[in-house]
């Protein structure tokens, strides 16, 4: 059953129950067939419009929703909108790859979603559906539904948002590195609308498939007033600039003729990710040292603790946000736990604590596993 907006409550028998909406009865099936052989999950309709979906969420109480965006009748960006005013309740969204579809499908996050997946076809198979598709859902069920509240438009984001006082000019050999997943997006989207153009520059991974990266990215460009690109291999890290892996790549830090380059490269899954939080944290560890700022927001899982807490011990220091502001505190937990995290912070803290950490020029002298947590 549905608990008070922490998530899903299930009874450690009971099954998660999953409604399917799409109009094409072939990715019904698809979709059906890739969660049928878990253990864990039940499908328990299937649905090939909102006004059927409708229906069935009320009659069904399933705990998390597939939702696909082009649909008779009602698109499924409307029906979203509707469901979270009404009846909000964790939803997968299952889109396109075609670059229209991503960017409806980087919307639907900004109005609700928690989790997006490609349809198979093209450079995404139904393998990859059958591996991807029942962890969404897992993580989706652990959602904690909170009140939304959507980005402005990106016309006018920049001109409301208030712009950040610099307190100390940044450390000019800062970085900072942010790793994220489930309710991450969005996540991102406020702390990097948070940061100055004379911001330390940013690397950032966030758990989200290949072509959804690129619109993801684009968005966050249009609504940030630091540069905001998905990264290509050799890219370099620049003040004001922050760059997103992109989807199904590890991304790694190097320094190259004294700057910070990125480099983009295929690999295998850590913790079951690509890109990996972990990967990125690693490799920043090695090459910034003291002078890295991580930071570690929603999602599930534990990725990122252990590069996390391999950047602390190379002297970086660390930021973690808390349970209340997570959509799932999964990651966060996980390094607070592992003794990585150095400071606890609602997310609307998150920037301006960033950028008070980028104008440290000197190493932390804490010890490792000592943590702050500010409400």
């Amino acid at each position: 059953m549905q608990g008070d907006g922490r998530g899903v409550i299930l009874a450690a028998d009971r099954k998660i129950k999953v409604l399917i909406v799409d109009d094409s009865a072939i990715v019904r099936k698809l979709l059906a067939e890739a969660l049928t052989a878990e253990p864990d999950l039940e499908v328990v309709g299937t649905a090939p419009d909102p006004y059927v979906a409708r229906d069935k969420i009320l009659s069904l109480r399933p705990d998390v929703l597939t939702l696909d965006i082009e649909m008779p009748r009602m698109d499924g960006l409307t029906f979203l909108k509707k469901l979270m005013r009404f009846h909000p309740m964790p939803v997968v969204i299952i889109s396109s790859l075609a670059q229209a579809s991503s960017k409806t499908a980087i919307e639907a996050l900004q109005c609700g979603a928690v989790e997006v997946l490609g349809k198979p076809g093209g450079p995404y198979s139904v393998g990859e559906l059958k591996r991807d598709l029942p962890l969404k859902i897992r993580a989706a069920a652990q959602a904690r539904m909170v009140q939304h509240t959507p980005a402005p438009a990106a016309a006018t984001a920049k001109a409301l948002a208030p712009e950040p006082v610099l307190a100390q000019t940044p450390n000019p050999s800062a970085i900072i590195a942010v790793g994220a997943s489930t309710g991450g997006t969005e996540a991102i989207r406020e702390v990097l609308m948070g940061m100055p153009e004379a911001s330390p520059g940013i690397v950032v991974v966030q758990h989200i498939p290949a072509v959804f990266s690129t619109a993801f990215a684009n968005r966050l460009n249009d609504l940030c007033r630091i540069s905001v690109k998905e990264a290509a291999d050799g890219d370099r890290v620049l003040p004001g600039h922050a760059l997103i892996a992109p989807g199904n790549f590890h991304m790694t830090l190097r320094k190259h003729g004294g700057e910070y380059r990125v480099t983009v490269r295929d690999g295998e899954r850590v913790c079951y990710q690509r890109p990996s939080v972990d990967v990125l944290f690693d490799s920043v560890a090695d090459v910034a040292g003291a002078d890295a700022i991580g930071a570690i927001l929603t999602g599930m899982g534990a990725d990122g603790a252990r590069g996390m807490l391999k950047m602390k011990r190379a002297g970086a220091r660390t930021v973690a946000q808390d349970e209340a502001s997570c959509v799932v505190f999964g990651m966060p937990r996980e390094a607070i736990k592992a003794g990585a995290v150095d400071r606890i912070l609602p997310l609307d803290r998150i920037a301006g604590e960033l950028m008070a950490l980028g104008a440290l020029a000197v190493r932390r002298q804490s010890g490792p596993g000592v943590v702050t947590a500010v409400s």
